[in-house]
């Protein structure tokens, strides 16, 4: 998602384990009012301003809009342009890869742009009535961020289009009609009205605990709101402005490069996505350079350290393993089933793959639950008393005239606690009657359970990100695949009741912690915890509208989406769907000595995870991420390879002018992603409209070459 905790600096099943990050949040590199680093690549970041220079003295004489003054038409009419741009984006890079880099900066940036340009136009008009605030700007962050979280958690990339024929027919294995169900628009959108809400509500009660009593830091919140800050400072507007014009240069270089690309794809395997960069041989086994703009700026907005363990990951898979395992073929697995078979090559591809992701996931769940444990014990001893509510809060500590600005506003804007408990009963009883409508494998009583459960879960997930800025959403997902797979069983239509579950528990969980951040944000631009609240409601509302409308377009547009050749493998979706399967079915599902190999790196991922926890951080950060390395197992390295020349690009710039690569390194990368990303709509329109390509560009070996030339001479 537009990252919200950055999964390590990605979405990928990753924005994965689920949402998991360990982000070197883009914001860091952004010149703010301290002119410090607000992060340390880990999940760092500062909560108070002590020992800095103080932010609300710089704001300070400056009138405060009310909650509903921060509300504005303007605010939610650029959330939704800026919404739908960064939902076209999510969806691309959720369909080809998975991975998804923070873009908190991008929406920030565009998002003063756009209003403050607005402004100006008004006040030289004469017609201005409010002038932009710092609250508007976050309001306009909260939104598009909520918006575009749709689609990650909405599942278009993962669970949900893993329900589908498409994804079902690539194998044998459990694709009846009764654990199948093809994507239509109604039912996208009623479902994701029926689940994304509920997280707001099960963790509001409790965010005076978090935010307040004790001072969780919320890295990504609180490097949003330095950024949000700086923008509305004289300093931080002329670098804004800058930093938009640079956006906008690599924006029209990136959409303009897309174009041309596109007159050179005429058929399959044409353009120079195909390009043979280092040989037929490495290009068989996925290794070449795309020149894809987008994955050229996640490799530069993703730490070193992940675009690394991407490429160690492929080389380790499509260079050694599946070549071998492909010499096995007639012994370990039949020489007569499909490429796309489970019980085949194919089958060591996807299992191993999950095994290193359940591995990691697990050594990071129990590593969040044990410090969010050990911190909510520390904090009750402290304190003697948790507090529920602000008349039996504990003796505040103030320790800065920031801090005590900021928690009287906090304070006095609160939210009634029967709003979250209505809300949250009320929102379940009609998602309880509404999914089983929708799948009939899901019944009512799975619903409950999951319901009963979310709010602890999420409330684990929400203080886990406040300390570790790691979000765990599709671990928990991952868990309800397993669980109520199990328990519906393979003749109950278990696969598909596993993925719907899924898709109830990522999104409660996933939109509690992404509250939490923006109430973090809110605090520390002095934003009222009303206008919060409200923001992420009705972005979210766009997001359960825009995201199922931009999907089908994809999936209108591109008849193969979903096919591992195609442009839009969502590579994730056969991934869930085989989560799904094995929690039905059990080992059986696996083919020979596979079982063997997952057992090897799923207590490999959780040794490197140990190893890395345990070493000096100067030796820690050269050792590759479990989860990261998972990624290209299935996809192939072209990618790694996109994501390494960004990683390049942006560590040559460095050593030419920090300065500069500091201050302009993340539009330069937002520019090249959002050009790419938005080129898919007009393609999309070129391709439902039946327009194709004039011009095929193939590149052939020259034993190939000769028999076309004869064939075509004869």
């Amino acid at each position: 998602m537009v990252t919200r905790n950055g999964e390590r600096s990605f979405h990928g099943d990753s924005h994965e384990s689920g949402t998991f990050s360990v982000e070197e949040t883009p914001a860091s590199r952004t010149m703010t009012i301290e002119d410090v680093d607000h992060g340390d690549g880990g999940g760092g970041g500062r909560d108070s301003d002590d020992k800095l220079p103080s932010v609300e003295m710089i704001f300070k004489g400056q009138v405060e809009p009310s909650w509903r003054e921060q509300l504005t038409i303007r605010a939610f009419v650029v959330s939704f342009v800026l919404g739908v741009l960064f939902t076209f984006i999510v969806m691309k890079l959720n369909l080809t890869t998975g991975i998804i880099p923070s873009l908190n900066v991008s929406a920030g940036l565009l998002g003063f742009f756009f209003l403050k340009s607005w402004t100006k136009l008004m006040e030289k008009s004469g017609l201005l009535k409010q002038p932009f605030t710092r609250q508007e700007n976050t309001v306009i962050q909260t939104c598009v961020v909520a918006t575009s979280g749709i689609a990650f958690s909405g599942g278009f990339g993962s669970y949900l289009f893993g329900m589908s024929s498409t994804v079902a027919g690539q194998s044998s294995e459990t694709n009846a009609a009764q654990n199948t169900k093809d994507p239509s628009l109604s039912w996208i959108i009623g479902f994701l009205f029926a689940v994304s809400f509920l997280g707001l509500f099960s963790v509001l009660p409790l965010r005076k605990i978090m935010i307040i009593d004790y001072k969780l830091t919320y890295p990504s919140g609180t490097a949003t709101a330095h950024l949000i800050n700086s923008f509305h400072t004289p300093q931080g507007a002329k670098l804004a402005k800058k930093q938009v014009r640079t956006l906008g240069k690599f924006f029209s270089f990136s959409f303009l490069w897309g174009f041309f690309q596109w007159f050179f794809t005429a058929g399959d395997g044409c353009g120079f996505v195909n390009f043979p960069t280092f040989g037929l041989k490495a290009f068989d086994n996925r290794f070449y350079f795309d020149f894809s703009a987008t994955y050229v700026g996640v490799g530069m907005i993703c730490p070193y350290l992940i675009n690394i363990s991407v490429l160690v990951g492929a080389i380790l898979s499509w260079g050694l393993m599946w070549p071998l395992i492909k010499n096995r073929k007639g012994d370990w697995y039949s020489s007569e089933l499909s490429e796309s078979s489970l019980h085949g090559l194919q089958g060591y591809r996807v299992f191993i793959s999950i095994a290193m992701i359940l591995g990691d996931g697990l050594y990071n769940f129990i590593k969040v639950l044990g410090r969010t444990i050990q911190g909510f014990i520390k904090q009750y001893k402290k304190k003697e008393v948790i507090p529920v509510t602000e008349r039996d809060s504990p003796q505040k500590v103030s320790n800065s005239y920031d801090d005590e600005v900021r928690t009287k506003l906090f304070l006095k804007d609160g939210i009634p606690m029967w709003v979250s408990f209505a809300g949250y009963v009320a929102i379940a009883a009609v998602s309880m009657g509404v999914i089983p409508k929708i799948f009939h494998q899901m019944k009512w009583y799975y619903v409950l359970v999951i319901y009963i459960v979310a709010p602890a879960l999420a409330f684990c997930n929400a203080y886990g990100a406040g300390l570790t800025d790691w979000s765990l959403a599709s671990t928990y997902g991952k868990l309800a695949i397993f669980a109520i797979g199990a328990w519906a069983g393979e003749s109950h239509g278990g696969v598909l009741a596993g993925l719907a579950a899924c898709g109830v528990m990522m999104n409660i969980v996933s939109t509690a912690s992404d509250l939490m951040q923006d109430f973090k944000t809110g605090y520390m631009t002095r934003s009222s915890p009303r206008s919060m609240f409200f923001s992420q409601i009705i972005g979210t509302a766009m997001g359960c509208l825009i995201s199922p409308c931009v999907f089908w377009l994809f999936y209108k547009a591109f008849k193969d989406l979903g096919s591992p050749e195609s442009q839009y493998p969502a590579p994730y979706a056969a991934v869930y769907r085989s989560m799904s399967i094995l929690g039905v079915e059990g080992f059986g599902a696996l083919p020979d000595h596979c079982l063997t190999l997952c057992y090897v790196f799923f207590f490999g991922a959780i040794i490197i995870n140990l190893i890395r926890d345990t070493i000096a951080k100067k030796w820690a950060k050269y050792i590759p991420l479990p989860m990261a390395m998972a990624i290209p197992f299935y996809l192939g390295s072209y990618f790694a390879i996109d994501m390494c020349v960004g990683s390049l690009i942006l560590f040559i710039w460095g050593k030419l002018n920090k300065a500069k690569a500091d201050a302009f390194g993340p539009a330069v990368a937002s520019g090249l992603i959002c050009g790419d990303g938005i080129w898919t709509l007009p393609s999309s329109i070129l391709a439902l409209a039946g327009v194709q390509p004039p011009i095929c560009m193939k590149f052939l070996s020259r034993g190939t070459n000769s028999m076309v030339d004869k064939f075509l001479s004869s």
